[in-house]
């Protein structure tokens, strides 16, 4: 619990920000993993999808992106033109980092005939070496709009990879990368769960391992997850995903009971450590000084725009 004093120098914090977002036309763009101060105070929240199509649209000058580094890169990337800031460039992803480009370039080459649809949970290199970019909201669709002929590969997320080869019955070559925050979370974590709250619907992020998502009543991306708690009757939830998506949860639903799954036997937290990184004085700093700046070679940015923008025209 917050003392008030710490109450007070976030409010005053909150108060700076708001004056300077005012001031050099900028916008807040926050990922439902940040902590709740952070959500609350942004201009948009959502997931990949949403946040990738509000970058798009944008008439702001300045984005702070509340999030990790290749959703900021993926936003300038969508706005060469704007200044796009991120709080901690320290705040990477484990998904993101377990496909280097140099050796996705050579595991690429190897398959000559396939058409690479990349997780946007991937850096600005593998972007560009991508036809096609998914978010975990739209893979199936995305996957299911090409033929059935068609060989692909999909990277990073071999997870979420399987999850789309099950549901679609492809049978797509898998770059073998996964999420630490989702690939931690155990079977016997959940089964326990589901003894201690036998009422309970389990919900699941197919980031998460098979043998997870096999046992799940529902399976979606982050909005969709919070989605459904919305829209289903049950009044109970386990939810395998990261901790920050219950603040939306409980705020769209407070007469709900969610129950995340924990990490270990000691914790009952699920937290990204790199999400985690963004905070309220690293937002007034980085606004106040216009920087950590997101940078990239126009080149670059050529080459990831296409596979993006083809995935934001599939998803419409």
């Amino acid at each position: 619990m917050k003392n008030s004093s710490e109450t007070v120098s976030a409010t005053k914090i909150i108060e700076e920000f708001n004056r300077l977002r005012k001031e050099k036309n900028a916008i807040l763009l926050a990922h439902y993993y940040q902590v709740p101060e952070i959500q609350d105070m942004a201009d948009f929240v959502g997931d990949s999808l949403g946040l990738s199509q509000e970058a798009l649209k944008t008439d702001a000058d300045i984005i702070v992106f509340a999030g990790v580094h290749f959703m900021a890169e993926t936003a300038k990337i969508l706005n060469p033109l704007k200044k796009v800031l991120l709080p901690d460039l320290e705040a990477g992803c484990s998904l993101a980092d377990s496909c280097p480009p140099k050796e996705f370039k050579i595991f690429k080459e190897k398959f000559p005939e396939h058409l690479v649809i990349s997780y946007i949970n991937c850096s600005a290199e593998i972007k560009a070496l991508s036809d096609i970019i998914c978010t975990s909201s739209n893979a199936v669709k995305i996957v299911e709009s090409l033929s059935k002929d068609q060989k692909i590969i999909f990277a990073p997320d071999r997870n979420l990879g399987g999850y789309v080869n099950s549901v679609t019955g492809r049978n797509m070559v898998l770059w073998e990368g996964s999420c630490e925050v989702h690939d931690i979370i155990k079977t016997e974590a959940i089964i326990q769960l589901k003894i201690d709250y036998p009422e309970a619907i389990l919900i699941a992020h197919p980031e998460c391992k098979a043998v997870i998502l096999q046992m799940a009543d529902f399976i979606g991306s982050t909005t969709a997850l919070l989605n459904y708690t919305i829209k289903d009757p049950a009044k109970e939830f386990i939810v395998a995903t990261e901790t920050g998506i219950l603040h939306q949860m409980q705020k769209s639903s407070p007469g709900k009971k969610f129950h995340i799954v924990p990490t270990d036997e000691t914790c009952s937290c699920n937290d990204c450590p790199y999400m985690k990184l963004n905070t309220l004085p690293k937002l007034l700093n980085c606004l106040k000084n216009e920087k950590p700046e997101i940078t990239l070679s126009s080149e670059l940015i050529e080459k990831a725009k296409n596979p993006i923008l083809r995935m934001l025209e599939l998803s419409k």
